[in-house]
């Protein structure tokens, strides 16, 4: 990677663009972005002339760069996984018990364990949690032998998330609808408030129907 590549990594950090699309505009692979970004400080501490001298200094050791102080193996690539999710607007807490769950070997984890791993309260967690089973992205389990819930996520988490959030943008194509006629259909406003709903409902409708199309790639 050159200079000029680094210096294009930053300026696409600086304008808020996620990873993906950096990389599709230095053409390459995602996870090359998401590497030279994590071994180089991250998204908010990225300096491109200090990352090139970085590796060029490796290189020299022939030695990859060292782990992160303190951290487990792959904890750099899970704070990479969750920066990129909270871009899209996911919460920062409930995208680290996300992808926490998701890099498990069986997506299946405790209150406690998850307060363990991830060094935070059980209100957290709690919190947390509840964002993503009411988002579809995780479910409950009952243990009834320990009397204890279990969080998993599984392959059709995506799905459910998706007929998640087209039931919520349906709730929000009524309500839009109700005050387009409350204004009047005739009206600037009614007639502004009816597209926008029409518009919503025609894409959330779009978005099941590729869903349920395209489900098995999930199993």
């Amino acid at each position: 990677m050159t200079q000029q590549d680094r210096e294009r990594i930053a300026a696409g950090l600086a304008d808020g663009l996620s990873y993906t699309e950096i990389a599709r505009r230095l053409d390459r692979p995602t996870s090359t972005i998401t590497r030279e970004i994590g071994r180089n400080g991250g998204p908010s501490g990225y300096r491109p002339q200090q990352a090139h001298q970085a590796t060029i200094q490796r290189a020299r050791r022939g030695t990859p760069a060292p782990p992160r102080a303190g951290g487990p193996p792959g904890s750099t690539m899970e704070e990479e996984l969750v920066e990129v999710a909270v871009r899209t607007g996911l919460p920062r807490m409930s995208a680290r018990v996300h992808f926490d769950l998701l890099l498990s070997e069986d997506g299946r984890r405790t209150a406690a364990e998850l307060t363990h791993r991830l060094k935070i309260s059980p209100a957290s967690v709690s919190v947390a949690v509840n964002f993503l089973v009411e988002q579809g992205f995780v479910r409950r389990e009952r243990d009834p032998q320990r009397r204890r819930d279990i969080y998993v996520v599984d392959d059709d988490a995506w799905y459910h998330s998706i007929v998640t959030g087209r039931r919520q943008t349906l709730d929000t194509v009524q309500a839009t609808m109700a005050a387009a006629e409350t204004y009047g259909l005739d009206s600037p406003v009614g007639q502004r408030l009816a597209k926008t709903a029409a518009f919503l409902e025609r894409v959330s409708l779009d978005m099941i129907e590729s869903a349920d199309r395209w489900r098995a790639l999930l199993t």
